[in-house]
């Protein structure tokens, strides 16, 4: 018996704004279905005493001190720029007058 219907699946499409056939609804039907018994599966065998986890391996940010360090002065930055306007690069403009 399935999980998910062809209508829940049509009703995520819509809440998504997904434009879905009906052959899609199938497919996705089919496939969320093994996804939920796949979850299910794990679940089973979870132990009440194993706390959850995102990573097999824990994971810590590596943080370095922000320092002020030397660095190219605004005129040398600027020196070999094919453009330069009021200390700034002055690039060609990408997104047309309707953007």
């Amino acid at each position: 018996m399935p999980n998910i219907s062809r209508d829940e699946i049509a009703h995520l499409a819509r809440l998504a704004r997904l434009a879905v056939t009906d052959d899609e609804l199938d497919v996705f039907a089919g496939q969320l279905d093994q996804i939920l018994d796949s979850v299910a599966k794990v679940s089973e065998v979870a132990e009440e005493d194993v706390p959850p986890t995102s990573h097999a391996v824990p994971l810590t940010n590596v943080f370095r001190e922000d320092t002020v360090r030397p660095s190219l002065e605004q005129q040398d930055a600027l020196a070999a720029a094919p453009a330069a306007e009021d200390g700034r690069f002055r690039v060609p403009r990408i997104l047309g007058e309707e953007q």
